[in-house]
């Protein structure tokens, strides 16, 4: 029987989220992973930025353990910062850069997991007060679920980029089919809403 170690299940949930993120930025332009696919401005780069300043946050500066004023992006400061900036990368953010300060992230947020126990206390001072105390887990669980998300918002820009998809390289978790035969259950989706729309 496997003993239950809960820590390393977590950490391998966001380590397979934050693998399937950087993995939708390869093949792609500099304009296609900056490009804005919704009307709110989403796109795949901006993803990878916003996930890197989550977990920044949330397992930095929530148990005390912030970046140096060296190490933190010129971003970082909200003083500094527009509105959605962790959103979208300048034109002076390689992507190079972001993906670096997002492997920076998960460095720093693995040490915080390896050194507190789950029911570590923390504070997030971005929180209403009466809901700042939380613990280690709690954050984990949290900000799995925020990088997952994103990992999914990912899977659609990069199918609506160039059509590729998959879970992460070498796991397409789709059933098979040719272009013909998905353009045939597209359209087969089609005619199915439109009857039931009336």
């Amino acid at each position: 029987m496997i003993a239950p170690n809960p820590k390393a299940d977590l950490l391998r949930y966001l380590q397979d989220g934050r693998d399937a993120l950087v993995w939708k930025l390869d093949g792609l332009s500099e304009y296609e992973i900056r490009r804005p696919l919704t009307p709110t401005g989403t796109n795949l780069l901006g993803l990878v930025k916003h996930v890197a300043g989550v977990e920044l946050a949330y397992f930095g500066d929530t148990f005390g353990r912030p970046l140096s004023e060296a190490e933190a992006p010129s971003w970082w400061s909200a003083e500094e910062s527009e509105p959605n900036s962790d959103m979208w990368a300048r034109a002076d953010e390689s992507r190079e850069q972001i993906v670096a300060l997002y492997r920076q992230a998960w460095e720093h947020s693995d040490s915080t997991i390896a050194a507190l126990p789950l029911d570590a206390i923390g504070h997030v001072p971005w929180w209403p007060a009466e809901r700042r105390e939380v613990t280690l887990h709690h954050i984990l669980v949290r900000v799995i679920s925020d990088t997952q998300r994103h990992a999914g918002h990912a899977d659609i820009l990069r199918e609506l980029s160039d059509g590729s998809v998959g879970y992460l390289q070498g796991k397409e978790n789709l059933p098979p089919g040719d272009q013909a035969w998905w353009e045939g259950h597209r359209s087969r989706l089609e005619r199915v809403a439109r009857e039931a729309g009336g």
